[in-house]
């Protein structure tokens, strides 16, 4: 288990690659780890937990989800 509570950008990655394995029903090929930095590490935090304690997800809640990582990306 990763210790998350550090702000690292193997930790990014870490939760960018879980989240998009998770949601692998949507095209995350855009998305990458590098897109996000240290800054948005709460956040990204956030939506990766919420991600992790979901089993299922609808596709209205896909698509919130990936709308949230495309706002949290680097400009």
């Amino acid at each position: 288990m990763m210790n998350l509570t550090e702000k690292s950008a193997e930790n990014v990655e870490y939760m960018v690659d879980q989240i998009k394995e998770k949601l692998r029903m949507l095209n995350f090929g855009a998305i990458k780890s590098t897109h996000f930095n240290e800054d948005m590490y709460e956040e990204l935090k956030d939506i990766y937990e919420h991600v992790m304690k979901k089993q299922s997800f609808s596709p209205n809640e896909m698509q919130a989800i990936a709308e949230e990582l495309g706002n949290l990306r680097k400009a």
